[in-house]
């Protein structure tokens, strides 16, 4: 077995979503619509012939920087032993240092971390959450796709109704209008559409002040959500932790953050009754284990944000049964699909994460860089 990195291949694709797409962050003019998703890919091989693909993704803004940083410290992983993960990890860290270890540095560095585990866990010929050690085989998920503030309310509820049928566990809504009576309308509405057995959550994505967040968890205290998503800013954990403490209606938190250290303050102040980090923001799964090594010890729940077809594997493989957000914006990019059944997401059963790139996603591609030993 000859594990060196022999080749790099860093692309940058751009993926189009079908329409514009406005959460509470357009509303307060903080953001303009999403249009597309800035993909980030990373494919690997070592000197015998073992292949391994990683991502890592922007929205809105940071898709050329990311690539550019990416092109920068390749280079320092030709040569080196694949299965050094720990290692390789600090070593692309300390190459980009000077930008921080957080940000867009760090998720950068996240697509080769993701195919360094692609590859050790196809050398394995292991589903990557078996590598990991799986809890399930299976994680209940949630969509959140269809339910947008730009989607009306009568297209909401068919959204709703067919992610349902499609076998899909849960619901979430995007809230944080300024006019909250709208939100609770809104909710009243697929509530009543859907019944009371069926997951609802709801995302304010920062968008409340503290007053405004405590009116509104009040209110919505009565639907018995699973959880009420982002109400203050990223970084105020005392106002999150306070709502926590407050409401019977759980507080999740923690797909803004971009290192294991600001999750780390996130568990101290007991801010989220669900956490929620992105493994590719983070930085990898490298320090995604890290966090979830710490929010288990914490006793907290987890459910991991976006790239549900690298989150599956993470999600399986933490101790407590938490949830897995189902986007099907980038389904497109792959060969393969995730299977759905009964309100559950199944773990793909092929080595790896169990992902190939599509033709299409090579067609969406506007910049690649090609790295030799």
């Amino acid at each position: 077995m000859n594990s060196r990195i022999t080749e790099l291949q860093v692309s940058s694709c751009y993926l189009p979503l079908a329409q514009p797409i406005s959460d509470a962050k357009v509303l307060t003019g903080r953001q303009k619509p999403m249009t597309e998703v800035a993909m980030l890919f990373v494919e690997m091989q070592t000197a015998d012939g073992q292949r391994g693909l990683g991502l890592s993704y922007a929205k809105r803004a940071g898709g050329p920087g990311q690539f550019a940083h990416a092109c920068e410290v390749a280079p320092a992983l030709l040569g080196e032993d694949a299965n050094d993960i720990g290692k390789l990890w600090d070593k692309l860290c300390w190459a980009g240092a000077s930008v921080g270890r957080s940000g867009m540095a760090t998720q950068a560095i996240g697509a080769f971390d993701v195919a360094l585990w692609d590859i050790k866990a196809r050398r394995a010929n292991l589903p990557l959450a078996k590598l990991l050690g799986a809890y399930r085989d299976s994680v209940p998920c949630y969509n959140t796709s269809g339910g947008f503030l730009h989607t009306p309310t009568e297209q909401l509820l068919l959204n709703a109704a067919a992610s349902i049928e499609r076998g899909i566990g849960g619901i979430k809504l995007k809230v944080g209008q300024p006019d909250g009576k709208l939100d609770l309308a809104r909710l009243n509405a697929v509530r009543s559409h859907l019944g009371d057995g069926v997951a609802i959550m709801v995302d304010a994505n920062q968008q409340w002040d503290r007053p405004t967040a405590q009116r509104m968890c009040r209110a919505f205290e009565p639907f018995n959500l699973v959880w009420i998503e982002e109400p203050l800013d990223a970084y105020d954990h005392e106002g999150h932790a306070a709502l926590a403490q407050t409401f019977d209606t759980p507080i999740a938190t923690g797909e803004m953050l971009t290192s294991a250290a600001e999750h780390m303050d996130l568990i101290r102040h007991r801010a989220a009754d669900y956490l929620m980090p992105d493994a590719p923001r983070l930085g990898g799964i490298t320090p995604y284990l890290k966090v979830a090594a710490q929010a288990d010890h914490a006793g907290l729940l987890v459910a991991p944000h976006f790239a549900m077809e690298l989150h599956i594997h993470l999600a399986a493989a933490y101790p407590r049964e938490g949830w897995v957000e189902h986007f099907d914006w980038l389904e497109p990019l792959f060969n393969e699909r995730i299977e759905i059944k009964n309100g559950r997401m199944l773990v793909p059963t092929r080595p790896g994460l169990g992902l190939s790139l599509s033709g299409q996603a090579r067609h969406w591609t506007r910049q690649q860089a090609t790295f030799t030993a």
